[in-house]
């Protein structure tokens, strides 16, 4: 069985305890420079064992921007800052985004400020071209205490201000357990989108995960208009429920059962997403690198 997101990002959390301002292409609400792009965790294995010819065959598909999902040790599936940069560029690829799991670790309250670690992780994604470092989870010990959850939203906000000094800014990626997470009478997802600060942290809405607790992408954008900069672009299909609870998995864009199409057209025109980001996590027997060729296509299809 292959290893779930959620499991990979746990284990991530672990390991990592330890420029020019945006453009106005990037941020206007009018007018807005829309990018499509791949999350390579979609083609995780792949790129374990030969991430320049993975990202080669993505560039030939017709992608121009992935957004990572590996950085340890001050490196990008194994290469510096400034190597993947190289690679990035000889194949005419950009990252606009990638994703480093932050904890309550990486704030230092003896000196008010954050770990060296956290400053690192700005500073390489800066380096490689980034305009957004996303946290893509929320430590369980934090979920159910409104103390811990208000004070690591400032943190947050904070982390927004430091991201902002190289000219990027900070998000956070959702999975499954903000929705089904309360927080008093609202989910955990409100309470952490009523509490950033928009000018300084992006929300990156994952229209897939939030299904399977019976979130409604729709249903966030039209309640908190301009608030979702980045989309992950996901189809779902109902499976067996597995050990963790879960009875839904990814599939190609448009064969499954959600209305991804309205999805996105609502996040472009009142969501104020600039970035759609492509993930596929599962496959149905079929190669990885080919669902995600498909998966462009049909946003291609779909006018973008």
């Amino acid at each position: 069985m292959q290893t779930s997101r959620r499991s990979f990002l746990k284990t991530s959390a672990v390991a990592l305890a330890g420029a020019a301002l945006l453009p106005d292409s990037l941020l206007a609400s009018q007018k807005r420079l829309q990018r499509v792009g791949v999350q390579l965790y979609s083609v995780r294995d792949a790129m374990k064992v030969d991430p320049k010819g993975t990202l080669k065959k993505l560039a030939d598909a017709g992608y121009h921007h992935v957004e990572h999902a590996n950085y340890v040790d001050r490196k990008f599936y194994g290469f510096t800052p400034k190597e993947f940069k190289k690679i990035l560029t000889d194949l005419e690829l950009k990252m606009p985004s990638g994703h480093t799991v932050m904890t309550a670790q990486h704030w230092d309250d003896a000196k008010n400020d954050f770990t060296d670690a956290w400053k690192y992780t700005v500073e390489d994604a800066a380096t490689v071209g980034q305009r957004y470092v996303i946290s893509p989870w929320l430590d369980e010990s934090l979920r159910h205490d409104t103390d811990k959850l208000k004070r690591f939203m400032e943190q947050f906000n904070k982390s927004g201000e430091l991201c902002q000094k190289s000219g990027m800014k900070f998000g956070y990626h959702n999975h499954n357990f903000e929705i089904s997470t309360k927080v008093g009478d609202i989910t955990l997802y409100d309470f952490i989108i009523q509490n950033t600060d928009p000018k300084l942290v992006a929300q990156q809405m994952d229209v897939g995960n939030m299904f399977s607790t019976g979130g409604v992408a729709l249903d966030f954008i039209n309640k908190y208009p301009g608030r979702f900069e980045s989309l992950h672009v996901k189809d779902e299909i109902k499976v067996a429920p597995r050990a963790d609870g879960d009875d839904t998995e990814s599939t190609i864009l448009g064969q499954g059962v959600l209305p991804v199409k309205e999805i996105v057209k609502a996040a472009s025109k009142k969501g104020g997403t600039v970035l759609f980001i492509i993930e596929q996590e599962a496959y149905q027997g079929k190669d990885p690198v080919d669902c995600v060729k498909i998966d462009l296509q049909t946003m291609k299809k779909w006018g973008y």
